[in-house]
């Protein structure tokens, strides 16, 4: 089968989306070793997530301008390279204060890669495909939360958990060339003349906007919850030891989320219309399945059955991820690609820095039913917005 060379450029694209989610998962699969060698509590941890993603939050919308105007390769370049940096570092940081030192570089850097992964999207691909790439993208980050357990799993009973971030690390510094090699050759989009473009002012007067920033707040909260919580939620609930739960459990949710990603693509490129709306109709299938799971985890009667009622409620969260990330491609074109796209992650990383800590003094003090009860209409109520903001 001859495939098109934009889309070898797309997956080649999608491998910095894999090291973006290894460089940040190994925390959160090494957090039950990480918080014994510190003395953390789940809020102290909850804490240095919200240091993080405050940074990415403030980041991402930064970096989606420089993207847009400095370009893709340079752009992805410069972000891959300092978080790769950042994941070193943190493996070699021997105090409180370098190891968050290294995660707020990390989250500064980290804040470029779900902006340049639209750029390369609306760079590569004709709309109708957008969501399908953006599907693929969520696939790289899936792979990404399935190898850091496995890696954490495998690397720190043998040489300790630092050197698992040493090994995540160096991986970025092989992607750089490996991406310029290939888009020197990769044809691209030829730009829609007749296509209106939009200023950065007239973007933030928009309603719809708006409205997905609001939205992305609301969905995303499900997958902050398992991104960030997952090892920690099955060793806590079933005593397991981390290392057990990374070998046997954590990969399962990704490795199903993954499917999602792509079903959602798929499912909005096949129904008709207009593309803004397929969208919002591949999300809102989304949102009604992830209430159910979601709100099942916790009554799971198996270490097993709580992995797998993760795994649903996180592949309906990407299902609905992907199509929140391809409508601004949609609605606010090529050229503020990055930015679109940079204003969704800085509002996910703005709404984990507040979620985070909130889920740690929950879980401390009365264990995660409450916090899987609470989160699991949000999404509906993101899809509404959707739905409730757009512009005729």
């Amino acid at each position: 089968m001859n495939v098109p060379r934009r889309w070898i450029a797309v997956g080649v694209f999608v491998l910095s989306s894999s090291l973006n989610y290894l460089d940040r998962q190994l925390f959160s699969a090494l957090a039950p070793v990480i918080r014994g060698e510190f003395g953390w509590s789940y809020e102290d941890y909850g804490r240095v997530i919200s240091y993080f993603s405050l940074v990415y939050a403030i980041a991402a919308p930064l970096m989606g301008l420089v993207i847009d105007r400095i370009g893709l390769n340079a752009g992805a370049s410069l972000a891959v390279g300092v978080w790769s940096a950042a994941t070193v570092w943190t493996g070699w940081a021997r105090d409180l204060t370098g190891l968050i030192a290294s995660r707020f570089l990390l989250g500064a850097a980290q804040g470029g890669g779900v902006p340049a992964a639209g750029k390369a999207m609306s760079t590569y691909l004709e709309p109708r495909e957008r969501a399908l790439g953006q599907g693929m993208s969520q696939v790289g980050l899936s792979m990404g939360m399935i190898a850091a357990p496995l890696l954490a799993g495998f690397m720190e009973p043998r040489f300790g958990w630092r050197s698992a971030f040493l090994v995540g690390g160096a991986l970025g510094f092989i992607w750089v060339p490996l991406w310029l090699f290939m888009a020197r050759s990769a044809p691209r989009q030829m730009p829609d003349p007749g296509r209106r473009k939009f200023a950065v002012r007239e973007m933030l007067r928009s309603r719809g906007y708006w409205g997905l920033i609001v939205a992305t707040m609301l969905v995303m909260t499900v997958y902050s919850l398992w991104s960030n919580w997952a090892t920690i939620f099955l060793v806590k609930a079933w005593g397991m030891e981390a290392d057990e739960v990374n070998r046997t459990l954590a990969w399962i949710p990704p490795l199903i989320g993954a499917a999602g990603g792509l079903f959602g693509g798929a499912v909005s490129m096949k129904m008709g219309g207009n593309v803004a709306d397929s969208r919002r109709r591949a999300a809102l299938l989304g949102a009604i399945a992830v209430a159910a799971a979601t709100a099942l985890a916790p009554f799971a009667g198996s270490p097993l059955l709580a992995a797998l009622c993760i795994g649903i409620s996180y592949s309906c969260t990407t299902m609905m991820s992907v199509n929140l990330y391809a409508l601004p491609l949609d609605l606010f074109g090529v050229e503020r690609a990055a930015f679109g796209a940079a204003s969704l992650t800085g509002a996910y990383g703005l709404m984990q820095t507040v979620i985070s800590p909130a889920i740690g003094y929950v879980v401390d003090r009365q264990g995660f039913a409450p916090v899987c009860m609470a989160v699991a209409m949000l999404p509906l109520l993101g899809v509404g917005l959707l739905y409730a903001t757009r512009e005729r």
